[in-house]
């Protein structure tokens, strides 16, 4: 069963750098880690951005969280993350093995990305295969972890 995960945080800004240089950056808006399995497909990866630009984590007058980043025009920074995909059941060491290959991981996030702008939204990314260093400020703090398997069972 496919099952791209998102650790998503509401950001009053984010950036990226790979070696020393900025490669992404956004204001207010989300932060996003994710990570692909081997059994993730496109219609995962538009599910996934869907839900992303959707999401309701921005406060309205009423200070309720009923706004999103296309209500607020927030910017999305996407950072592909393959731990997020580790086994950490037995041992010390986590397991990998559910990651996807990056020449199959990597065609999904960029899909992520193509959506995510078809709704508008400004979208910086960070590199695949870099080292990355990531700086955010979580605002709230507000952190989630979105499953692409969750919206299938309910």
């Amino acid at each position: 069963m496919a099952r791209v995960k998102a650790l998503v945080q509401r950001v009053s800004h984010a950036r990226v750098t790979v070696g020393g240089d900025c490669v992404g950056h956004i204001g207010a808006g989300l932060c996003v880690f994710i990570g692909v399995a081997h059994e993730d497909s496109a219609a995962d990866a538009e599910t996934l951005a869907e839900r992303l630009v959707h999401l309701r984590v921005f406060e309205d007058e009423e200070g309720k969280m009923n706004r999103s980043l296309c209500d607020v025009a927030g910017g999305l920074l996407i950072v592909s993350q393959f731990t997020l995909m580790a086994d950490t059941r037995r041992g010390r060491r986590p397991s990998f093995v559910a990651a996807a290959p990056p020449e199959q991981a990597e065609p999904l996030i960029e899909r992520v990305v193509e959506k995510a702008r078809s709704f508008g939204i400004e979208v910086a990314c960070g590199r695949f295969r870099e080292h990355m260093q990531v700086e955010l400020c979580n605002d709230g703090p507000v952190t989630l972890l979105l499953d692409t398997t969750e919206r299938r069972r309910g």
